[in-house]
């Protein structure tokens, strides 16, 4: 029999649905379909694998797209009040990821109902509460405060500040530090705060969190963050990551993701005149310098502090 199209195009389904349909299970369990979840079968070849510009790709990203299709394959076996939640949900709007985010999806329910589980889902039953599921890419999914307060159960306290600064962000603005406050009070996390209070929306990228701690944890002054740097007139020379105007300092993560783009480079290279020419000390911080140990990134700033009269 030839699998229907017209019934799940090429979308992941239940079994159940697909005996519905009039698949028998000699098919189902056939060469035609993969089995990524008990329960669950995908048109083999039909992944969204994307292969050709699957190598345009970061490994991250590759990572980031294969994840995302795991929660789709999982998505079809799903009750109907059943979302994803704790880190997966974070992941799945967006947020940096720690080193093993892609081991387990977290799917939740509301109690008393227990929700669907699997080799290789962790499952959690809630308290009663009115849920605040949305939806991302056609899938359920918890609520940013909530989610990031659920998965501080298994995610280190640095990960969750630069999960929580990408939510504050002012470009996209997931949530604000108030709400995540309210929230870890009202699930009785106090341990929470001393990590909200580390927490900026003026980051925009994960490097650029763990350099500012680093940078504080080290001893030294807290950097004003997305910094604008103006000349003679009010001219806008460049929108600096991490600054110390009093002492005409600024620091910024080198991640070199624009090293193979002659324009791109080109443009850095007139932004860096033009902070050179207002006699402003610029200290570039590359990935050998903040890892594995943070020390050489703190040591180069502090030199260009202490050049710059700071007396620490």
């Amino acid at each position: 029999m030839t699998p229907r199209r017209s019934a799940f195009g090429d979308e992941p389904f239940r079994v159940a649905d697909g005996l519905r349909e009039g698949l028998g299970r000699g098919t189902l369990n056939g060469p035609r379909f993969d089995r990524p979840f008990h329960g669950v079968r995908e048109r083999r070849g039909e992944a969204g694998l994307d292969h050709e510009d699957s190598g345009k790709r970061s490994p991250r990203e590759r990572r980031l797209r294969d994840f995302t299709r795991r929660c789709r394959q999982f998505a079809a076996r799903m009750g109907e009040r059943d979302f994803f939640s704790h880190g997966t949900a974070l992941i799945l709007r967006g947020a940096p990821t720690p080193h093993d985010w892609d081991e387990a999806i977290h799917v939740s329910a509301v109690r008393p109902r227990n929700p669907a589980r699997t080799r290789g889902i962790v499952s959690h039953r809630l308290a009663p509460r009115e849920p605040a599921f949305g939806r991302v890419g056609g899938l359920r999914i918890e609520d940013p405060v909530r989610a990031w307060v659920q998965a501080s159960i298994h995610v280190p306290d640095v990960e969750l500040i630069i999960a929580a600064d990408f939510l504050v962000a002012r470009r996209r603005r997931l949530a604000t530090i108030e709400q995540l406050r309210a929230e870890a009070a009202a699930m009785r996390r106090p341990g929470l705060q001393p990590l909200l209070d580390r927490v900026r929306d003026g980051s925009e990228s994960p490097w650029e969190t763990r350099l500012r701690l680093a940078l504080v944890d080290g001893g030294l002054p807290e950097p004003h963050l997305a910094y604008e740097l103006r000349g003679a007139g009010g001219r806008f020379v460049a929108r600096l990551d991490q600054a110390y105007p009093a002492y005409r300092v600024a620091v910024e993560y080198d991640g070199r993701q624009h090293a193979e783009d002659p324009a791109q480079f080109a443009r850095d290279a007139d932004r860096w005149r033009g902070i050179d020419d207002l006699e402003w000390r610029l200290v570039r911080i590359l990935n050998h310098h903040l890892s594995p140990d943070p020390a050489p990134a703190v040591e180069l700033v502090r030199r260009a502090l202490v050049r710059a009269g700071w007396c620490g």
